[in-house]
This record gives C-alpha cells, sequence and structure tokens, in this order.
C-alpha cells in the first residue's frame, strides 16, 4: 500500500503503529523487571483455590484396587490408585500412590482402572492412560494426558490438594 492509499483509509485508531509499538515494548520492560510479581499472585490464587478433601485413609487402600472419589468438586470424578511401583507424583509409602481426573481427555467419557493392563481406559473410544507414567496417553484419541490430583499424607489419611492439568470440559478447575 503506498502512503496515498493510506490517507483515503479512515482513522480507525488514534494511536499510530510506531507509538503502538514503543507502548508494548515499554510494558514489557516494566513486566520483566519486576521479578516474580505475576508469579507471586499466580501461585497465591492457585494456592488458595483449591480446597483439601480427605480422601481415603492410608490403611485402606489396597493395590490393584481404585477408590472413586470426587475432586475439587462434586461434578469432577477422580480416581485412587495403589501402584506396584513408584510413580510421578506419587505419595505415601515409596511414592506408589497416585489420582486422576476420571474424565477422558478426548469426549470427557469416564475411565476405569483395569488392573490386567494397568492403564485408565475410556470405553467410549479406547484412549488409555498409564497412571505410572503421570497418566501420560499411550493409545488413543486423548488430546492429553490425564489431569493428575496432587496428593498428601496428612497422619493416616491421604487427601486430595490440587490439579495437575486442565479437568476436561472446563474453562478453570475451581467452578
Amino acid at each position: 500500500m503506498s502512503n496515498d492509499e493510506t490517507r483515503d483509509l479512515p482513522d480507525a485508531c488514534p494511536v499510530s503503529r510506531r507509538e503502538f509499538m514503543r507502548i508494548t515494548l515499554s510494558g514489557s520492560l516494566v513486566a520483566g523487571m519486576t521479578p516474580g510479581l505475576s508469579g507471586a499472585a499466580i501461585q497465591t490464587v492457585a494456592g488458595d483455590a483449591y480446597p483439601v478433601v480427605d480422601v481415603a485413609p492410608l490403611d485402606a487402600i489396597k493395590e490393584a484396587a481404585p477408590v472413586a472419589f470426587t475432586y475439587p468438586d462434586k461434578n469432577s470424578p477422580a480416581v485412587l490408585l495403589r501402584l506396584r511401583q513408584p510413580a510421578p507424583g506419587g505419595v505415601g509409602p515409596n511414592g506408589t500412590l497416585v489420582a486422576y481426573s476420571g474424565l477422558c481427555t478426548h469426549k470427557g467419557c469416564p475411565v476405569a482402572w483395569r488392573p490386567e493392563r494397568n492403564l485408565l481406559i475410556c470405553p467410549c473410544h479406547w484412549s488409555s492412560f498409564d497412571p505410572a507414567k503421570a497418566g501420560q496417553m499411550v493409545i488413543g484419541q486423548g488430546s492429553e494426558a490425564l489431569p493428575q490430583i496432587a496428593l498428601r499424607v496428612s497422619g493416616s489419611m491421604v487427601q486430595a490438594v490440587g490439579v495437575t492439568g486442565l479437568i476436561y470440559g472446563r474453562e478453570t478447575n475451581i467452578l
């Protein structure tokens, strides 16, 4: 477009391209020179947002016997598992306790634990997720790993304390 053609355009934006770039770069520099400002806000919001929920007594959780619960609210099915080996994000004795959202990342169908395959499998389209590998999808049409429920052991109780990843069908995990 030539300079003559730009004169015929309506004045839609009162800020020139040069002024826009100066403002944008100045803002970026200020944000970059303020260490931890945005990170602290995110940590505070995320830290305060998730409830602490008792899931099951530690001694009641048996290997290959899933414990169904809901987290972070009543509309979010989840499953707690005791695996044979330690897993990423695992807690408890030897780091073998893990929990995941019970909703497949493909279409939100409920996943089910299949102990003979050591996988969480969606019956709708057969997406399969490995709880020993942070809920990673092994095969299927799921779009990503299952969201992992952060756990802790408090005394003799296993508690859910947060979620890593976005639960299917949500814009945020906390409604």
